[in-house]
């Protein structure tokens, strides 16, 4: 063993893992606290999550409940496809959707080749990056987030979180019964890549677009408020 200064960092590291307690160890995280986070950009939580979608480049749209929610998908696939097929996953989420009600054909089970659009069902939405967070599993397969040309995720207004460090918390908490899932995917935008000249370049590796509906009770002036402020936010930066 070479007695460089990474060995000997290393060997300090060591050395006080193995002097502290487990108690000493935990008073000394909590005592680090946590950095802050960034600021929303809206007051209300669903409008700043509409936003950062926008801001990431996806596109939104919100429904009060899940026959408008699914009147949504319809209405998302015929303007882009003028098909009324998808596949989505097995969650019970999606199963219990009236489909009918707006003539969707929905496939479940995992994208196969030549299948455009996928539908995942989130767990959580992150104000924060606009992110949403699914678990993956028998039930949601991780292709479905990450290999359709299409990708459509429906989140639950009552599913929002502030920020990643909630997002981690609740996931937690809600996995203390059931156990971890196979999968976490934190997804915030559609699939992107840039060459050397920082040309993005979207759907190079996965989904070219990526749309969220968010439901339930959502401000009537949210989605225009989220419009106008990331056209706001993606002018600053451009």
């Amino acid at each position: 063993m070479t007695d460089s200064p990474r060995s000997r960092i290393f060997a300090r590291v060591s050395r006080a893992q193995n002097e502290a307690d487990a108690t000493t160890i935990q008073r000394e995280l909590e005592a680090l606290g946590s950095a802050p986070t960034a600021d929303l950009p809206a007051a209300d939580i669903s409008t700043a999550f509409l936003t950062n979608v926008l801001k990431n480049q996806g596109t939104v749209d919100c429904a009060a409940n899940r026959s408008s929610a699914v009147k949504s998908v319809a209405d998302y696939l015929y303007r882009h496809f003028r098909s009324h097929r998808l596949v989505a996953g097995n969650d019970p989420h999606l199963a219990a959707m009236p489909w009918r009600e707006a003539g969707v054909l929905p496939r479940f089970g995992g994208v196969e080749p030549g299948e455009a659009v996928s539908l995942s069902y989130a767990l959580l939405g992150v104000a924060e990056t606009g992110a949403i967070v699914t678990v993956t599993g028998k039930a949601n397969p991780a292709a479905n987030n990450l290999l359709s040309e299409h990708h459509l995720v429906m989140v639950d207004s009552t599913r929002l979180v502030r920020d990643m460090e909630g997002a981690w918390e609740r996931i937690r908490r809600e996995t203390v019964k059931s156990g971890w899932p196979r999968g976490i995917n934190f997804i915030a935008g559609p699939s992107s890549t840039a060459d050397i000249e920082g040309k993005l370049v979207y759907g190079a590796h996965g989904p070219r677009q990526w749309h969220v509906i968010l439901i339930g009770d959502v401000p009537a002036t949210a989605l225009e408020e989220a419009r106008a402020l990331a056209g706001q936010l993606n002018q600053g930066t451009s």
